[in-house]
């Protein structure tokens, strides 16, 4: 199975995904923000990265541009409930920067991991 990295500075909503994925057999890493997941990366490669786009210290569209530039290729999914901003706004902007898919807050885990392993199929094709 594959290693996904789990970006979002909510606690509940990080382990709820990271629990839900290592349920179906992935290995799940997680990290608060942006700056903690790129440190992570750093030792630790992953196949795919879900980032939350609203987050303090290096929010997920500032950390979907880094992957783009330092690791061309890696898989991202892009998830935001919006917070002050317009959500589709945001999850547009994060498909423009390189994101393959996303998701709007609040989702059915169901839902996430059918969207994780469309993107995961879609590396061995």
């Amino acid at each position: 199975m594959a290693r996904v990295l789990v970006v979002d500075d909510e606690e509940t909503i990080r382990g709820a995904l990271a629990r839900a994925l290592q349920r179906v057999g992935h290995e799940a890493l997680e990290a608060e923000n942006g700056l903690d997941a790129l440190q992570l990366m750093k030792t630790e490669p992953v196949d795919l990265v879900v980032t939350d786009l609203v987050m303090p210290e290096l929010d997920g569209l500032e950390l979907i541009k880094e992957l783009a530039r330092e690791r061309p290729g890696i898989k991202v999914i892009a998830i935001s409930g919006g917070g002050v901003w317009d959500k589709q706004s945001l999850l547009a902007t994060a498909g423009m920067l390189g994101a393959l898919v996303s998701l709007e807050k609040p989702f059915e885990l169901a839902d996430f991991l059918a969207m994780v392993e469309e993107v995961l199929g879609s590396q061995s094709a």
